[in-house]
């Protein structure tokens, strides 16, 4: 039981001598009797708020209100059996409950497209950056020169350097691709 439950009570926030004495469902309102009899009526659709005095003292009076039905502006009175009809009349939908609920379809909006990328991208490997038909990919080992690599796969350095315009022999990196004939490829 939470420590803030005492302020829910009836007791607590009731006028002393005021007690609840039932709730009209067609209408949305709780009805209240105080200690010398008279009914009072709390605001639609709020269990407590600014209570308007109905009628006096007598039980009669205080019934009748309570099974007073509810009737529109335009005078529809809805039947007890009356299925087709939506109670959305009496309150106008709340625009807030929807702004709530914005970041959560936004959320399953991305997690979607996220499922459709992955699943209609294929995992396909890149492109290699070596003409497939005359030349072969190396990927440059920590300590390799661009002289050391031609000489160990039978070829010069300006066939090298022509097959590779990009590379810079003077900075190359270990895990870069270079491109060497296939012609003169021979085991290093």
């Amino acid at each position: 039981m939470s420590r803030w439950t005492q302020y829910d009570e009836d007791s607590y926030r009731l006028p002393e001598g005021m007690e609840r004495i039932g709730y009209d469902s067609d209408s949305g309102k709780y009805i209240f009797r105080d200690r010398d009899g008279s009914v009072w009526q709390g605001p639609e659709g709020a269990e407590y708020g600014e209570m308007t005095r109905v009628s006096g003292s007598s039980d009669q009076e205080a019934q009748a209100v309570m099974e007073e039905p509810s009737v529109r502006a335009d005078g529809y009175q809805p039947l007890a059996t009356d299925v087709s009809v939506h109670t959305s009349f009496r309150r106008p939908v709340n625009a807030n409950a929807y702004r709530t609920l914005a970041p959560f379809f936004l959320l399953i909006g991305v997690v979607l497209l996220l499922v459709w990328k992955l699943t209609h991208s294929g995992w396909s490997t890149p492109p290699s950056p070596c003409p497939a038909n005359a030349t072969t990919p190396y990927m440059v080992q920590p300590g390799d020169y661009c002289w050391d690599i031609a000489r160990s796969h039978n070829c010069t350095l300006e066939e090298l350097e022509s097959l590779n315009p990009a590379a810079d022999c003077g900075t190359l990196r270990p895990g870069a691709i270079l491109c060497l004939p296939k012609s003169m490829l021979s085991s290093p």
